[in-house]
């Protein structure tokens, strides 16, 4: 026989049932005054539901979001229909601890809601119920590995040794900036430089310490660049900066600057003080350009152009 909610027995059951669910059940009149607070909403605000009977609940919550929930509240009794509100639109309405301090990532519980109309029995809408779930399992475990696909997504494009971008994902941005050029004709600058005798930095002092070489130029070069500026490493020792916005003049100043800094601040390194220079070839955008590659084939010439007459020092194409 179903449960009619009648017999005193009845009533009794069904009010130990939702006493013992574990989801928070907290019903308001429609001044929010609290009409019903559950175990699971004692166990987690550590207000008993006598103390907070008859109360307004923004009173007892200042830090709830009062307008946002005045018109999810009222939309629910304007309609007569039930909202359900997830974790990932408001991460939380009532900020309970996360029972999972230990275990879990984040200090707060992470919470879907749902407000249901209570109809009386002449069909209005007087009260209404908030029923308030713990999903922090699936909210945390959903944004570890939002985490960890955006960290491997990273990887994908980042030289390991220097964090800038890989050979790959800059040749991506090579292409790009070249056919911005192509729609609008702006000025632009590609600078390819490497490191002079690097080899020898190797033979002489190991690959480790050519390695912290290799990431002490990266390090200059961040330090250097504007915002709009792209750095990637080439391969090996070798170095490829996009000056979007730059004409030849104005790259030459940005890749002098770098030059002067690489040789006057040596590294320090597995006991040893290494002092190295860098060379440098400029290329500007030009109209007679036809491809990426034929942009990066000159930035090339010019660097090969700078190194053969001496190295240190900065070289522009002259197309």
């Amino acid at each position: 026989m179903p449960l009619t909610g009648n017999s005193p027995r009845e009533f009794h059951w069904l009010i130990d049932m939702l006493e013992s669910v574990d989801i928070g059940l907290v019903v308001l009149d429609k001044d929010f005054s609290i009409a019903l607070w559950n175990d699971f909403m004692e166990n987690h605000s550590g207000l008993n539901a006598a103390e907070v009977r008859g109360k307004n609940l923004f009173s007892q919550f200042p830090a709830l979001p009062e307008q946002w929930l005045r018109r999810k509240v009222d939309t629910v009794v304007t309609l007569n229909t039930r909202t359900f509100t997830s974790w990932e639109q408001r991460p939380w309405l009532f900020p309970f601890r996360s029972t999972r301090p230990i275990t879990g990532t984040h200090d707060y519980m992470f919470q879907n809601l749902t407000i249901h109309p209570l109809a009386e029995p002449d069909g209005s809408i007087q009260r209404v119920c908030l029923m308030v779930y713990d999903v922090t399992d699936v909210a945390t475990s959903k944004l570890a590995l939002e985490q960890a696909n955006e960290q491997l997504s990273l990887l994908s494009i980042t030289d390991p040794l220097t964090g800038l971008q890989n050979r790959g994902s800059w040749e991506n941005l090579l292409q790009a900036e070249f056919s911005r050029f192509q729609r609008y004709h702006q000025a632009g600058t590609l600078v390819m430089l490497d490191i002079d005798h690097f080899k020898v930095i190797n033979d002489r002092y190991g690959h480790p310490a050519g390695d912290d070489v290799i990431r002490h130029l990266a390090s200059l070069i961040k330090s250097l660049l504007r915002d709009a500026d792209t750095a990637g490493r080439y391969g090996g020792e070798e170095f490829a900066l996009i000056l979007p916005q730059t004409d030849a003049e104005g790259a030459g100043v940005i890749a002098e600057r770098l030059r002067l800094a690489v040789s006057s601040e040596p590294v320090m390194t597995h006991g040893e003080i290494i002092h190295y220079t860098i060379s440098l070839g400029l290329a500007a955008l030009t109209p007679d350009l036809s491809s990426a590659a034929d942009w990066l084939q000159r930035a090339d010439k010019a660097l090969y152009q700078a190194k053969n007459s001496g190295r240190n020092r900065v070289c522009v194409c002259q197309a």
